[in-house]
C-alpha cells in the first residue's frame, strides 16, 4: 500500500495543492494516551500531529468506488476534466471506481472527509489545518514538479483605472477576502496588511466573496474597490481569459 502512494503522489504531485488521505476518517472511540489539537474521535497516540489509523480492523473501510475532490478555489467545474488523468491512473493502481466530487466550500470539504463521504481531496493551504484537526484527514504530498514545490503568493489586486495605489488607501473601502478559513485570502491579509498602514477590522470589514475567482471578478465589475487573492488563481484566470 505504501508503494502504490508513493506510485500515486509521483504522478499526482505536479498538478495539486496539499493531497489528503481519509486513512483515518473512521471514528476511534478507543482511550487516547495523546490527542494533542485533533477531535475527540481520533487518537495521535504516535505524536507526529495527525489522526492514527484505527487499531480495530472493523473500522477500516474498503470503499468500491472513491470519492476524490479538490479545493473550491475557482469554479469547482473547472477541476473535474483537469483531475481525469489523475483519477484514472488512481483507479488503475487501486483497480477501484473513482469519482469526482465538485465541492462548493472549503467548509463542505472538511465535512464530508469528516462523515466519511470524501476518501481522497486536495486542500489549499489555509484549510488544510482544519482538515487534519477536525475530518482526521492525513497529508501526503504538496504541489509541485520534477523543479520542485510549487507556491504561490498573496496579491492584492486593484481595477487598472482605480485611485487607490497603496494599502493605506484602502481605509473605509470595499475589500473583499474570500473565506475565513482561506490562507491568502483572509489569514495572510490579517497577518500582512497592518504593517502596510491597512488593518482589516478596524480599518475596513472584510466582504467574504467566496472564492478567489469571486474576489477577482468583483474587483474587475466594481463590486470591490480591492482583493487579496491567490496569485496561482489569478494568473490561471488571465490565462484562460477570464480577466
Amino acid at each position: 500500500m505504501k508503494e502504490l502512494w508513493r506510485r500515486i503522489a509521483r504522478a499526482g504531485v505536479s498538478a495539486i495543492g496539499v493531497w489528503i488521505l481519509a486513512g483515518a476518517t473512521i471514528a476511534v472511540a478507543e482511550e487516547c494516551r495523546n490527542r494533542g489539537q485533533l477531535d475527540t474521535l481520533y487518537c495521535d497516540d504516535d505524536n507526529d500531529l495527525v489522526a492514527d489509523v484505527p487499531s480495530d480492523p472493523k473500522k477500516l473501510r474498503d470503499p468500491s468506488t472513491l470519492v476524490f475532490a479538490y479545493t473550491p478555489v475557482e469554479d469547482p467545474a473547472v477541476y473535474q476534466n483537469v483531475f481525469k488523468p489523475f483519477t484514472d491512473f488512481l483507479a488503475q493502481c487501486t483497480g477501484k471506481r473513482v469519482v469526482y466530487y465538485p465541492v462548493q466550500s472549503n467548509s463542505a470539504e472538511i465535512e464530508a472527509m469528516r462523515s466519511g463521504r470524501l476518501h481522497i481531496a486536495g486542500f489549499s493551504t489555509g484549510p488544510t489545518g482544519f482538515a487534519v484537526n477536525l475530518a482526521g484527514a492525513v497529508p501526503f504530498a504538496a504541489k509541485g514538479s520534477e523543479k520542485g514545490p510549487h507556491g504561490y503568493h498573496l496579491i492584492s489586486i486593484v481595477r487598472k483605472d482605480s485611485p487607490y495605489q497603496k494599502l493605506s488607501d484602502l481605509k473605509g473601502k470595499r475589500v473583499a477576502h474570500t473565506s475565513p478559513s482561506s490562507n491568502s485570502g483572509n489569514l495572510a491579509p490579517l497577518v500582512l496588511y497592518p504593517p502596510e498602514g491597512l488593518k482589516p477590522n478596524e480599518d475596513y470589514k472584510p466582504m467574504m466573496s467566496g472564492g478567489h475567482d469571486k474576489s477577482a471578478l468583483g474587483v474587475a465589475s466594481g463590486d470591490y474597490d480591492m482583493a487579496g487573492v491567490a496569485s496561482d488563481v489569478f494568473e490561471r484566470m488571465i490565462a484562460r481569459g477570464t480577466l
